[in-house]
């Protein structure tokens, strides 16, 4: 069976410093998956844990306090809307949420390719050519499945993320330079880890052969895929089936290809029950 686009595990509100977006409000977000028939959505607002020492400016005031003003999430039927955040890792490889802080999210989106943050998640050195940036996109993902983190509810966000190069060329040039066997090696390790890989890239088809051949090894190596719009605002949350069923009709994705995030934390006061209309 084709894989369905039924949920959405990286969705940001106007909590996240990169959105404050009025518009991008918990109900929004929540009117969206009943509009378009998802089952699960999550909340995942940037964060970065106030005990963890190696936080930016940027990320020091998205600390627990802040993110959790939107509980109790509203919730409709037939949608569970749960309590995430995306943190971040830096150039130490420090990842921003404590070990025995996880079970305070019901899922951790984790990027690897923020590479926009010059100094913050990469030496300056690691930017100064394509190849560098390739060796900095594998380095960073050894680095994060060498830690004993809860992999069964952490998805890997967006790897080929336009962030990783500051023009389409050098983007481009930068995938390229990635080489397979490094892929091969590092999907086979994921795969074991049973962590979940971010369907979130845009409806290029010139581009479909570059972009995608991550994605085609990572399923070849029997990695599970879950998608995520990283939407910061409405318009984000309204093109997001475009891009999930392009991505799922080029990676040929069906349901056996799909990952299931283990939700053990249900708690009732993080929920709000709110009936809505589509």
């Amino acid at each position: 069976m084709k894989f369905k686009f039924d949920h959405d595990f990286h969705i940001h509100s106007k909590l996240s410093s990169c959105s404050r977006d009025e518009a991008q409000s918990n109900e929004r977000i929540l009117q969206y998956a009943v509009d378009n028939g998802l089952h699960t959505i999550v909340l995942a607002d940037h964060f970065w844990d106030e005990t963890v020492e190696g936080a930016s400016k940027w990320y020091e005031p998205q600390n627990y306090p802040h993110i959790s003003q939107a509980l109790p999430l509203p919730q409709a039927e037939g949608v569970k809307f749960l309590f995430g955040c995306e943190t971040e890792m830096n150039r130490f490889n420090t990842v921003g949420v404590a070990r025995e802080h996880f079970d305070r999210f019901d899922f951790v989106v984790i990027p690897t390719t923020h590479f926009h943050m010059k100094g913050y998640t990469l030496f300056e050195e690691q930017l100064a050519s394509p190849e560098t940036r390739a060796d900095a996109w594998v380095k960073r993902l050894d680095a994060l499945f060498a830690m004993d983190l809860p992999f069964h509810k952490i998805g890997i966000a967006h790897l080929s993320c336009g962030l990783i190069a500051p023009t389409s060329e050098e983007y481009l040039a930068t995938l390229e330079a990635i080489p397979s066997e490094e892929m091969y090696r590092l999907f086979t390790r994921a795969a074991e880890l049973g962590v979940g890989i971010e369907l979130n890239m845009g409806t290029n088809d010139a581009t479909a052969d570059t972009v995608l051949r991550m994605y085609k090894i990572a399923k070849e190596c029997g990695c599970k895929f879950y998608c995520g719009s990283d939407a910061h605002h409405p318009s984000g949350l309204d093109g997001a089936r475009a891009r999930m069923e392009w991505a799922i009709d080029r990676l040929g994705l069906t349901e056996d290809d799909k990952f299931h995030a283990h939700f053990v934390r249900r708690c009732s006061r993080h929920m709000l029950h709110v009936v809505t209309t589509a």
